[in-house]
């Protein structure tokens, strides 16, 4: 036990500088931080403007926001605690103006750097410039910082993914990150495209090669300062905090489920019995926040790693995900969808491909040809072609299974006393999955999709009118067919003629079948 001050009393009075705060995780970060440990003085976030909307706007919005109900609630002034200070991290000095690089190194005691790519199909040269010169930049300021407790990068699970087996320590990349960096200088954009799929070697995107590349900054150049590494693996919907269920993007699984949702996305490829790391967004934030604590208290000799993943403490698969999820999507159905829902993953390659066509392509190109029809515009098909770009991408997670080891994660949690083990929680054991997917669905109907769950008259009836349809088309279909078949093949036509003639005779009818006027 770690026998200090508690962690709220631990962030009393001090100052946190967060990178990456508009972000996913930091909205989560900023929201439990402002609401448990309600004495922190400052929180200055780094923001870049995003296209005509400027920074103080961004956060203005972020704080307005339902995610920070609870926080309104209990303070009248929270704002007055965030600070948004204009930059950019892929910029020298963050692009900060001398004045307010000057309040960050007089007052900071804790940074918390969460800013990256998260895009995995995101070009070398622009995830390098954000993943990997982006932290150094943000290490080189905090390097200035006088009263500096600790510093937390936020890494992922999947930075060596070339592994199978991956422990909580730093693994050397094959390249030096100066060298690969330095290419970038001097090279042009088809030439850093030739030699991509050499520099990632088995690491299948920029995203998971750029954040090993980001790790080895820190071990590498031995910068003195108390710094921890936080390694999430696919991070989704929160569990309880604020609020069940809350999601704010369509990456990951959230993704996945509004395309099966929505009845776009059918069969994905996918091990059945391979684990799906997935970690509520608030367990994260929670462990985040302790790592701040551990590290600032205990102030470690050397640069611990902490993996924040659910696979070998509570794991669930990707088969199970499918089976769980699937009953929430027609019992909180979304608007607007496309087919009724029914989705499961696929191991086989080949009967994947089948059900590709069958699911996929052919009801797209039957929709794009009714649009015309009607005077819209087709794109069913497009639509299809960046959902299978998506899917591919997402597949090799999906196919494989990692073991992450979690002493670190045991250790800390340790650490926790009295109210702070309720405050804080990050026990993945306590994630009961069933309930948790129930609110992950609830959840995109209502923050991502913006659609009220407490009303599913419309979507229902669209999916009676769906389900009409498909009746519909099965019988024309085989109507078709099997005149079709009667036609073009005598057995066929004696066939029909005596099942109707013995279904007549059953009937106490003649037969009646040579005096109908029409020929088959």
């Amino acid at each position: 036990m770690s026998g200090c001050q508690s962690i709220p009393e631990y962030y009393a009075g001090k100052c946190i500088f967060i990178t990456g705060g508009t972000g996913f995780l930091g909205k989560v970060l900023i929201e439990k931080l402002l609401r448990s440990c309600p004495d922190i003085r400052k929180i200055y976030l780094l923001v870049r403007p995003k296209g005509d909307v400027g920074c103080e706007e961004r956060v203005r919005e972020i704080l307005d926001s339902e995610l920070f109900a609870r926080v309104r609630e209990m303070r009248a002034h929270y704002n007055d605690i965030v600070v948004v200070m204009k930059g950019d991290m892929s910029e020298p000095r963050l692009g900060l103006s001398e004045s307010n690089i000057q309040i960050l190194e007089e007052n900071v005691e804790i940074v918390f750097h969460s800013a990256a790519t998260v895009r995995f199909d995101e070009e070398l040269r622009l995830s390098l410039k954000l993943n990997v010169n982006g932290l150094d930049n943000v290490l080189k300021l905090s390097g200035n910082m006088k009263n500096l407790e600790a510093f937390i990068h936020v890494s992922t699970a999947y930075s060596n993914c070339d592994r199978d087996y991956i422990e909580e320590k730093y693994y050397p990349p094959s390249v030096d990150a100066k060298n690969v960096l330095e290419i970038t200088y001097w090279m042009n954009d088809g030439m850093i495209k030739e030699v991509t799929p050499a520099l990632l070697e088995k690491r299948p995107n920029t995203y998971t090669f750029t954040k090993s590349l980001a790790e080895s900054l820190l071990f590498k150049r031995k910068y003195d300062m108390p710094i921890a590494v936080f390694r999430p693996s696919i991070v989704g919907a929160s569990l309880r905090e604020p609020m069940p269920g809350w999601i704010d993007n369509f990456n990951g699984p959230s993704g996945l489920f509004v395309a099966a949702g929505k009845g776009v996305l059918r069969s994905m490829i996918g091990d059945v019995n391979a684990v799906s790391d997935i970690i509520p967004v608030d367990i994260a934030v929670n462990m985040m926040v302790c790592i701040g604590w551990y590290t600032g208290t205990k102030r470690p000799q050397n640069i611990p790693i902490f993996h924040c993943t659910t696979g070998l403490l509570n794991p669930v698969t990707w088969g199970d995900l499918g089976r769980i999820v699937s009953p929430y999507l027609w019992e909180y159905p979304f608007e607007k969808v496309f087919r009724r829902p029914n989705f499961a993953f696929e191991a086989k390659e080949l009967a994947f491909t089948y059900y590709t066509y069958i699911s996929h392509k052919i009801p797209a190109w039957i929709a794009d040809i009714l649009a015309k029809f009607i005077g819209q515009k087709p794109r069913m098909q497009k639509n299809y072609v960046k959902l299978e770009k998506a899917m591919t991408t997402l597949g090799y997670f999906t196919k494989r299974e990692w073991t992450f080891k979690m002493d670190n994660y045991d250790l800390l949690l340790d650490e926790l006393e009295g109210s702070d083990r309720q405050e804080f929680m990050f026990d993945v054991r306590r994630i009961e999955w069933d309930a948790y997917f129930r609110d992950f669905v609830i959840g995109i109907k209502k923050y991502l999709l913006k659609e009220d769950p407490s009303d599913l008259t419309a979507a229902k009836r669209r999916f009676k009118r769906l389900r009409n349809v498909r009746w519909i088309t099965y019988f024309v279909s085989a109507v078709l067919m099997w005149t079709v078949m009667v036609k073009k093949i005598p057995s066929m036509r004696s066939l029909w003629y005596s099942c109707v003639d013995n279904a007549l005779k059953m009937f106490g009818y003649l037969s009646v079948l040579e005096k109908l006027p029409w020929k088959l």
